[in-house]
Protein backbone atom coordinates (compact mmCIF):
# COMPACT_ATOMS: atom_id res chain seq x y z
CA UNK A 1 0.00 0.00 0.00
CA UNK A 2 3.17 2.77 0.93
CA UNK A 3 3.72 2.17 -3.20
CA UNK A 4 0.77 3.55 -3.97
CA UNK A 5 1.39 6.18 -1.10
CA UNK A 6 4.20 7.56 -2.45
CA UNK A 7 3.31 7.59 -6.37
CA UNK A 8 1.65 11.57 -5.79
CA UNK A 9 5.39 12.34 -4.89
CA UNK A 10 7.20 10.40 -6.93
CA UNK A 11 4.71 12.15 -9.78
CA UNK A 12 5.02 15.80 -8.54
CA UNK A 13 9.18 15.38 -8.62
CA UNK A 14 8.81 13.38 -11.93
CA UNK A 15 6.61 16.58 -13.33
CA UNK A 16 9.50 19.21 -12.50
CA UNK A 17 12.20 16.49 -14.03
CA UNK A 18 10.05 16.48 -17.31
CA UNK A 19 9.98 20.20 -17.62
CA UNK A 20 13.91 20.28 -16.99
CA UNK A 21 13.98 17.42 -19.87
CA UNK A 22 11.81 19.53 -22.39
CA UNK A 23 13.56 22.70 -22.25
CA UNK A 24 16.14 21.09 -22.98
CA UNK A 25 15.55 20.11 -26.54
CA UNK A 26 14.04 23.33 -27.18
CA UNK A 27 16.72 26.04 -25.90
CA UNK A 28 19.85 25.51 -26.57
CA UNK A 29 22.33 26.28 -23.28
CA UNK A 30 25.94 26.28 -22.95
CA UNK A 31 26.75 22.86 -20.52
CA UNK A 32 26.68 24.19 -17.04
CA UNK A 33 29.43 22.51 -14.29
CA UNK A 34 30.35 23.13 -10.57
CA UNK A 35 32.94 20.98 -8.47
CA UNK A 36 30.63 19.13 -7.40
CA UNK A 37 28.35 17.91 -10.39
CA UNK A 38 27.80 18.93 -14.02
CA UNK A 39 25.38 18.84 -16.74
CA UNK A 40 24.75 16.66 -19.44
CA UNK A 41 22.96 16.12 -22.82
CA UNK A 42 19.18 15.25 -21.89
CA UNK A 43 19.11 17.91 -18.77
CA UNK A 44 20.52 15.20 -16.48
CA UNK A 45 22.86 16.49 -14.13
CA UNK A 46 25.86 13.72 -12.78
CA UNK A 47 27.74 14.07 -9.63
CA UNK A 48 32.31 14.03 -10.25
CA UNK A 49 34.23 11.84 -8.34
CA UNK A 50 38.19 11.25 -8.50
CA UNK A 51 37.58 8.05 -7.42
CA UNK A 52 38.50 5.87 -10.23
CA UNK A 53 35.83 3.03 -9.89
CA UNK A 54 34.00 0.29 -11.65
CA UNK A 55 30.30 0.07 -11.44
CA UNK A 56 29.82 -3.98 -10.71
CA UNK A 57 26.24 -4.44 -10.33
CA UNK A 58 27.50 -8.05 -8.35
CA UNK A 59 27.97 -5.80 -5.66
CA UNK A 60 24.72 -3.96 -5.19
CA UNK A 61 21.75 -5.64 -2.86
CA UNK A 62 19.07 -7.61 -5.19
CA UNK A 63 16.06 -6.27 -5.50
CA UNK A 64 13.47 -7.78 -2.96
CA UNK A 65 10.65 -9.51 -3.27
CA UNK A 66 6.99 -8.07 -2.16
CA UNK A 67 5.29 -10.66 -0.30
CA UNK A 68 1.94 -10.94 1.92
CA UNK A 69 1.61 -14.40 2.99
CA UNK A 70 4.27 -17.26 3.37
CA UNK A 71 4.26 -20.70 2.48
CA UNK A 72 1.93 -21.99 5.10
CA UNK A 73 -0.75 -19.91 4.37
CA UNK A 74 0.13 -17.06 7.18
CA UNK A 75 0.06 -13.30 6.45
CA UNK A 76 3.49 -12.11 7.54
CA UNK A 77 4.14 -9.79 10.67
CA UNK A 78 3.29 -6.28 10.48
CA UNK A 79 0.94 -7.51 7.35
CA UNK A 80 -2.54 -5.77 7.65
CA UNK A 81 -5.83 -5.70 5.68
CA UNK A 82 -5.72 -8.95 3.22
CA UNK A 83 -7.89 -11.61 2.64
CA UNK A 84 -10.36 -10.27 5.46
CA UNK A 85 -13.41 -10.46 3.02
CA UNK A 86 -14.47 -14.25 2.53
CA UNK A 87 -16.72 -14.02 -0.58
CA UNK A 88 -13.87 -12.55 -2.47
CA UNK A 89 -10.79 -14.90 -1.21
CA UNK A 90 -13.08 -18.02 -2.12
CA UNK A 91 -13.68 -16.72 -5.60
CA UNK A 92 -10.09 -16.22 -6.17
CA UNK A 93 -9.65 -19.72 -4.77
CA UNK A 94 -12.08 -21.40 -7.00
CA UNK A 95 -10.93 -19.68 -9.86
CA UNK A 96 -7.87 -20.74 -9.54
CA UNK A 97 -9.68 -24.05 -9.30
CA UNK A 98 -10.98 -23.48 -12.53
CA UNK A 99 -8.20 -22.56 -14.51
CA UNK A 100 -6.28 -26.11 -12.88
CA UNK A 101 -8.94 -28.26 -13.92
CA UNK A 102 -9.35 -26.25 -17.64
CA UNK A 103 -5.56 -27.49 -18.20
CA UNK A 104 -5.64 -30.93 -16.58
CA UNK A 105 -8.32 -31.89 -18.88
CA UNK A 106 -7.46 -29.76 -22.18
CA UNK A 107 -3.85 -31.26 -21.18
CA UNK A 108 -5.22 -34.93 -21.28
CA UNK A 109 -7.31 -34.24 -24.48
CA UNK A 110 -4.33 -33.55 -26.68
CA UNK A 111 -2.49 -36.74 -25.05
CA UNK A 112 -5.39 -38.35 -26.23
CA UNK A 113 -5.31 -36.82 -30.17
CA UNK A 114 -8.47 -34.57 -29.68
CA UNK A 115 -6.98 -31.35 -30.42
CA UNK A 116 -3.37 -30.70 -31.42
CA UNK A 117 -1.73 -28.35 -28.34
CA UNK A 118 -2.09 -27.14 -25.03
CA UNK A 119 0.28 -25.54 -22.82
CA UNK A 120 -0.68 -25.53 -19.17
CA UNK A 121 -0.24 -22.92 -16.59
CA UNK A 122 0.46 -24.84 -13.17
CA UNK A 123 2.19 -23.30 -10.45
CA UNK A 124 1.21 -19.67 -11.84
CA UNK A 125 -2.68 -19.71 -11.04
CA UNK A 126 -2.30 -16.68 -8.77
CA UNK A 127 -0.52 -14.69 -11.18
CA UNK A 128 -3.82 -14.60 -13.40
CA UNK A 129 -5.86 -13.83 -10.62
CA UNK A 130 -4.26 -11.33 -8.90
CA UNK A 131 -3.15 -9.30 -12.21
CA UNK A 132 -6.68 -9.91 -13.42
CA UNK A 133 -7.65 -8.05 -10.20
CA UNK A 134 -5.25 -5.58 -10.47
CA UNK A 135 -6.11 -4.05 -13.67
CA UNK A 136 -9.20 -2.57 -14.87
CA UNK A 137 -11.39 -4.75 -17.23
CA UNK A 138 -11.26 -2.06 -20.01
CA UNK A 139 -7.34 -2.07 -20.46
CA UNK A 140 -6.10 -3.48 -23.33
CA UNK A 141 -4.12 -7.03 -22.71
CA UNK A 142 -1.82 -8.47 -24.49
CA UNK A 143 -0.91 -11.99 -23.31
CA UNK A 144 1.75 -15.00 -24.33
CA UNK A 145 0.37 -18.17 -23.95
CA UNK A 146 -0.15 -18.69 -19.94
CA UNK A 147 -2.63 -15.94 -19.17
CA UNK A 148 -5.76 -17.69 -19.73
CA UNK A 149 -7.09 -17.17 -16.41
CA UNK A 150 -6.77 -13.31 -16.74
CA UNK A 151 -9.37 -13.75 -19.48
CA UNK A 152 -11.36 -15.94 -17.82
CA UNK A 153 -11.85 -13.71 -14.69
CA UNK A 154 -12.80 -11.12 -17.50
CA UNK A 155 -15.93 -13.20 -18.14
CA UNK A 156 -14.78 -15.39 -20.91
CA UNK A 157 -16.08 -18.49 -20.61
CA UNK A 158 -15.02 -21.84 -20.67
CA UNK A 159 -17.29 -22.73 -23.85
CA UNK A 160 -15.43 -20.20 -25.33
CA UNK A 161 -12.36 -21.57 -24.53
CA UNK A 162 -13.44 -25.07 -25.43
CA UNK A 163 -14.31 -23.84 -28.70
CA UNK A 164 -11.01 -22.01 -29.60
CA UNK A 165 -8.91 -25.60 -28.43
CA UNK A 166 -10.94 -27.27 -31.09
CA UNK A 167 -11.05 -25.14 -33.74
CA UNK A 168 -15.10 -25.25 -34.91
CA UNK A 169 -17.09 -22.77 -36.28
CA UNK A 170 -18.02 -21.01 -33.22
CA UNK A 171 -14.37 -20.42 -31.86
CA UNK A 172 -13.73 -15.95 -32.49
CA UNK A 173 -11.01 -16.84 -34.27
CA UNK A 174 -12.18 -19.15 -37.02
CA UNK A 175 -10.15 -21.58 -36.68
CA UNK A 176 -7.01 -20.08 -37.70
CA UNK A 177 -5.30 -20.20 -34.75
CA UNK A 178 -3.66 -23.02 -32.78
CA UNK A 179 -5.31 -23.97 -29.69
CA UNK A 180 -4.60 -21.74 -26.45
CA UNK A 181 -4.12 -18.49 -28.91
CA UNK A 182 -6.71 -16.94 -27.31
CA UNK A 183 -8.21 -13.23 -28.40
CA UNK A 184 -11.60 -11.24 -27.48
CA UNK A 185 -12.15 -7.95 -28.89
CA UNK A 186 -14.97 -7.76 -26.23
CA UNK A 187 -12.90 -8.15 -23.16
CA UNK A 188 -10.10 -6.01 -24.20
CA UNK A 189 -7.78 -9.18 -24.81
CA UNK A 190 -5.50 -9.58 -27.93
CA UNK A 191 -5.45 -12.08 -29.83
CA UNK A 192 -2.16 -14.43 -28.29
CA UNK A 193 0.30 -14.69 -31.53
CA UNK A 194 2.97 -17.65 -31.63
CA UNK A 195 5.85 -15.43 -32.29
CA UNK A 196 7.49 -14.62 -29.07
CA UNK A 197 7.72 -11.22 -27.73
CA UNK A 198 6.14 -9.48 -30.82
CA UNK A 199 3.66 -8.28 -28.05
CA UNK A 200 6.03 -5.82 -26.56
CA UNK A 201 6.49 -2.85 -29.19
CA UNK A 202 2.61 -3.47 -30.10
CA UNK A 203 2.34 -3.04 -26.35
CA UNK A 204 4.20 0.47 -26.46
CA UNK A 205 2.29 1.64 -29.37
CA UNK A 206 -1.25 0.63 -27.62
CA UNK A 207 0.21 2.25 -24.80
CA UNK A 208 0.52 5.62 -26.42
CA UNK A 209 -2.61 5.46 -27.88
CA UNK A 210 -4.35 5.21 -24.34
CA UNK A 211 -2.14 7.82 -23.63
CA UNK A 212 -3.44 10.01 -26.25
CA UNK A 213 -7.05 8.63 -25.82
CA UNK A 214 -6.84 10.61 -22.17
CA UNK A 215 -9.57 8.21 -20.74
CA UNK A 216 -6.96 6.99 -17.91
CA UNK A 217 -6.31 3.53 -19.29
CA UNK A 218 -2.94 1.36 -19.55
CA UNK A 219 -2.14 -1.13 -21.45
CA UNK A 220 -0.82 -4.56 -19.97
CA UNK A 221 1.71 -6.66 -21.81
CA UNK A 222 2.76 -10.11 -20.26
CA UNK A 223 5.77 -12.40 -21.08
CA UNK A 224 8.16 -14.86 -19.21
CA UNK A 225 11.61 -14.49 -18.79
CA UNK A 226 12.53 -16.11 -21.57
CA UNK A 227 11.34 -13.64 -23.84
CA UNK A 228 13.50 -11.07 -22.29
CA UNK A 229 16.68 -12.34 -24.10
CA UNK A 230 14.81 -11.53 -27.12
CA UNK A 231 15.36 -7.93 -29.11
CA UNK A 232 11.75 -7.14 -28.91
CA UNK A 233 11.69 -7.04 -25.52
CA UNK A 234 14.66 -3.90 -25.36
CA UNK A 235 12.68 -2.50 -28.19
CA UNK A 236 9.15 -2.21 -26.37
CA UNK A 237 11.08 -1.06 -23.22
CA UNK A 238 12.86 1.99 -25.17
CA UNK A 239 9.94 3.15 -27.11
CA UNK A 240 7.27 2.92 -24.28
CA UNK A 241 10.00 4.49 -22.21
CA UNK A 242 10.53 7.00 -24.35
CA UNK A 243 7.47 7.78 -25.79
CA UNK A 244 6.14 7.96 -21.58
CA UNK A 245 3.09 5.74 -22.38
CA UNK A 246 1.29 3.99 -19.72
CA UNK A 247 2.12 0.53 -20.20
CA UNK A 248 2.86 -2.18 -17.36
CA UNK A 249 5.60 -4.74 -18.60
CA UNK A 250 4.43 -8.03 -16.38
CA UNK A 251 7.51 -10.61 -16.82
CA UNK A 252 6.51 -14.38 -15.23
CA UNK A 253 9.94 -15.30 -14.44
CA UNK A 254 9.22 -18.84 -14.00
CA UNK A 255 12.68 -20.41 -13.60
CA UNK A 256 12.94 -22.20 -17.43
CA UNK A 257 12.45 -21.04 -21.08
CA UNK A 258 11.08 -23.93 -22.70
CA UNK A 259 14.61 -26.17 -21.38
CA UNK A 260 17.44 -23.51 -20.48
CA UNK A 261 17.05 -22.85 -16.63
CA UNK A 262 17.59 -19.19 -15.56
CA UNK A 263 21.20 -19.42 -14.76
CA UNK A 264 21.99 -20.07 -18.23
CA UNK A 265 19.83 -16.89 -19.92
CA UNK A 266 21.32 -14.30 -17.91
CA UNK A 267 23.76 -13.37 -15.31
CA UNK A 268 21.84 -9.99 -13.94
CA UNK A 269 19.67 -9.75 -10.75
CA UNK A 270 16.47 -11.41 -12.83
CA UNK A 271 14.66 -9.28 -14.99
CA UNK A 272 13.50 -6.60 -13.14
CA UNK A 273 16.95 -4.86 -12.87
CA UNK A 274 16.43 -3.80 -16.41
CA UNK A 275 13.88 -1.40 -16.06
CA UNK A 276 16.40 0.67 -14.57
CA UNK A 277 17.76 1.23 -17.63
CA UNK A 278 15.33 2.01 -19.44
CA UNK A 279 14.36 5.14 -16.59
CA UNK A 280 11.18 2.85 -15.43
CA UNK A 281 10.63 1.90 -11.84
CA UNK A 282 10.26 -1.50 -10.80
CA UNK A 283 8.64 -3.94 -8.65
CA UNK A 284 9.63 -8.03 -8.04
CA UNK A 285 6.86 -9.62 -6.31
CA UNK A 286 6.47 -13.35 -4.96
CA UNK A 287 4.07 -14.77 -7.89
CA UNK A 288 2.78 -17.88 -6.00
CA UNK A 289 1.07 -15.09 -3.49
CA UNK A 290 -2.04 -13.93 -4.73
CA UNK A 291 -2.47 -11.14 -2.36
CA UNK A 292 0.73 -10.05 -3.05
CA UNK A 293 0.06 -9.98 -6.99
CA UNK A 294 -3.01 -8.28 -7.00
CA UNK A 295 -1.61 -5.43 -4.69
CA UNK A 296 1.70 -4.88 -6.42
CA UNK A 297 -0.71 -4.95 -10.35
CA UNK A 298 -2.94 -2.47 -8.73
CA UNK A 299 0.20 0.12 -7.89
CA UNK A 300 1.76 -0.52 -11.12
CA UNK A 301 -0.80 0.30 -12.87
CA UNK A 302 -2.19 3.22 -10.59
CA UNK A 303 1.58 4.41 -11.30
CA UNK A 304 1.47 4.27 -14.99
CA UNK A 305 -1.72 6.14 -15.19
CA UNK A 306 -1.23 8.48 -13.10
CA UNK A 307 2.02 9.57 -13.93
CA UNK A 308 2.15 8.61 -17.81
CA UNK A 309 5.00 6.32 -17.75
CA UNK A 310 5.88 2.24 -18.05
CA UNK A 311 6.10 0.52 -14.85
CA UNK A 312 7.92 -3.22 -15.03
CA UNK A 313 6.62 -6.04 -12.82
CA UNK A 314 8.58 -9.02 -12.27
CA UNK A 315 6.44 -12.16 -10.56
CA UNK A 316 9.18 -14.73 -9.28
CA UNK A 317 7.28 -18.15 -10.00
CA UNK A 318 7.87 -22.12 -10.77
CA UNK A 319 6.67 -23.28 -13.54
CA UNK A 320 5.32 -26.81 -12.44
CA UNK A 321 4.03 -28.47 -15.64
CA UNK A 322 6.16 -28.36 -18.84
CA UNK A 323 6.45 -26.19 -21.08
CA UNK A 324 3.61 -27.58 -23.70
CA UNK A 325 2.67 -30.81 -24.64
CA UNK A 326 5.27 -30.86 -27.02
CA UNK A 327 7.53 -30.58 -24.32
CA UNK A 328 9.00 -33.78 -21.59
CA UNK A 329 10.63 -31.34 -18.88
CA UNK A 330 11.79 -34.45 -16.91
CA UNK A 331 14.66 -34.24 -20.02
CA UNK A 332 16.42 -31.71 -18.32
CA UNK A 333 14.87 -31.28 -14.65
CA UNK A 334 14.59 -33.44 -11.51
CA UNK A 335 11.25 -35.06 -10.26
CA UNK A 336 12.49 -34.00 -7.11
CA UNK A 337 12.87 -30.49 -7.82
CA UNK A 338 9.31 -30.21 -9.32
CA UNK A 339 8.26 -31.70 -6.22
CA UNK A 340 9.91 -29.47 -4.05
CA UNK A 341 8.55 -26.29 -5.54
CA UNK A 342 5.32 -27.72 -5.58
CA UNK A 343 5.14 -28.38 -1.70
CA UNK A 344 6.64 -24.45 -1.48
CA UNK A 345 5.70 -22.40 -4.19
CA UNK A 346 2.51 -23.98 -5.38
CA UNK A 347 0.16 -21.09 -5.18
CA UNK A 348 -3.56 -23.08 -4.62
CA UNK A 349 -1.67 -25.16 -1.84
CA UNK A 350 -0.70 -21.67 -0.14
CA UNK A 351 -4.13 -19.61 -0.71
CA UNK A 352 -5.97 -23.06 0.68
CA UNK A 353 -4.02 -23.28 3.68
CA UNK A 354 -4.50 -19.46 4.28
CA UNK A 355 -8.96 -20.16 4.14
CA UNK A 356 -8.29 -23.34 6.13
CA UNK A 357 -6.70 -21.40 9.24
CA UNK A 358 -10.07 -18.75 8.98
CA UNK A 359 -12.38 -21.97 8.97
CA UNK A 360 -13.38 -21.46 5.23
CA UNK A 361 -12.35 -24.42 3.71
CA UNK A 362 -12.18 -28.22 4.56
CA UNK A 363 -11.60 -31.42 2.53
CA UNK A 364 -15.47 -31.29 2.02
CA UNK A 365 -15.48 -28.25 0.02
CA UNK A 366 -12.41 -29.36 -1.60
CA UNK A 367 -14.02 -32.24 -3.26
CA UNK A 368 -17.00 -30.65 -4.15
CA UNK A 369 -15.44 -27.30 -5.88
CA UNK A 370 -12.75 -29.82 -7.69
CA UNK A 371 -15.95 -31.65 -9.17
CA UNK A 372 -18.02 -29.14 -9.38
CA UNK A 373 -15.23 -27.51 -12.21
CA UNK A 374 -14.37 -30.94 -13.45
CA UNK A 375 -17.81 -31.52 -14.66
CA UNK A 376 -18.04 -27.72 -15.87
CA UNK A 377 -14.95 -28.06 -18.51
CA UNK A 378 -15.92 -31.81 -19.17
CA UNK A 379 -19.60 -30.34 -20.67
CA UNK A 380 -17.66 -27.24 -22.43
CA UNK A 381 -15.12 -29.41 -24.18
CA UNK A 382 -18.20 -32.30 -24.94
CA UNK A 383 -19.98 -29.36 -27.19
CA UNK A 384 -17.09 -28.12 -28.66
CA UNK A 385 -15.65 -31.44 -30.34
CA UNK A 386 -20.05 -31.78 -31.56
CA UNK A 387 -19.69 -28.56 -33.45
CA UNK A 388 -19.01 -28.52 -37.19
CA UNK A 389 -15.26 -27.24 -38.53
CA UNK A 390 -15.53 -23.13 -39.71
CA UNK A 391 -16.33 -22.47 -43.50
CA UNK A 392 -12.81 -23.50 -45.67
CA UNK A 393 -13.65 -19.82 -46.80
CA UNK A 394 -12.99 -18.61 -43.43
CA UNK A 395 -9.46 -19.19 -44.65
CA UNK A 396 -9.61 -16.29 -47.22
CA UNK A 397 -11.84 -13.88 -45.54
CA UNK A 398 -11.33 -11.01 -42.99
CA UNK A 399 -7.98 -10.65 -44.66
CA UNK A 400 -8.82 -6.99 -46.49
CA UNK A 401 -12.07 -5.32 -46.06
CA UNK A 402 -14.40 -4.90 -48.04
CA UNK A 403 -14.48 -7.08 -51.30
CA UNK A 404 -12.53 -9.98 -51.87
CA UNK A 405 -9.20 -9.46 -53.86
CA UNK A 406 -8.68 -11.05 -57.24
CA UNK A 407 -5.72 -13.23 -56.01
CA UNK A 408 -7.42 -14.76 -52.73
CA UNK A 409 -10.57 -14.84 -55.32
CA UNK A 410 -7.70 -17.20 -57.38
CA UNK A 411 -6.05 -18.82 -54.80
CA UNK A 412 -9.89 -20.01 -52.93
CA UNK A 413 -10.42 -21.32 -56.57
CA UNK A 414 -7.46 -23.24 -56.79
CA UNK A 415 -7.75 -24.66 -53.21
CA UNK A 416 -11.34 -26.39 -53.93
CA UNK A 417 -10.54 -27.90 -57.72
CA UNK A 418 -7.32 -29.29 -55.48
CA UNK A 419 -9.81 -30.66 -52.96
CA UNK A 420 -12.56 -31.87 -55.74
CA UNK A 421 -9.39 -33.86 -57.23
CA UNK A 422 -8.32 -35.71 -53.82
CA UNK A 423 -11.32 -35.96 -51.96
CA UNK A 424 -10.28 -38.68 -49.88
CA UNK A 425 -8.13 -36.71 -47.94
CA UNK A 426 -10.53 -33.94 -47.21
CA UNK A 427 -13.31 -36.03 -46.00
CA UNK A 428 -14.46 -33.43 -43.30
CA UNK A 429 -17.38 -31.52 -43.44
CA UNK A 430 -16.53 -28.06 -44.50
CA UNK A 431 -12.76 -28.31 -44.83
Amino acid sequence: MAIVAAAAARAAARSVRSMAARSWGVTARAMSTSPEAGEYPGGVTLPFTTDMAFHDPADDDRIPVFRVMDESGMLREGVEGFGEDREDVTNMYTTMLRIHQLDTIFYEAQRQGRISFYMTANGEESIHVGAALGFNNDDPVYAQYREAGLLLMRGFTLQQFADQCCSNEDDGGKGRQMPVHYGSPEHHFYTISSPLTTQLPQAAGTGYAMKMEGKGRCCAVFFGEGAASEGDFHAGMNFASTLEAPVVFFCRNNGYAISTPVKDQYRGDGIASRAAGYGMPSIRVDGADVFAVREATRAARDMAVAESRPVFVEAMAYREGHHSTSDDSTRYRSGDEIAHWRETSNPIGRLRRFMESKGWWDDEREKAANKAERKAVLQALTAAEKKPAPDMSELFSDVYAGEQPWHLAEQEVALRKHMARHPEHYAGEGH
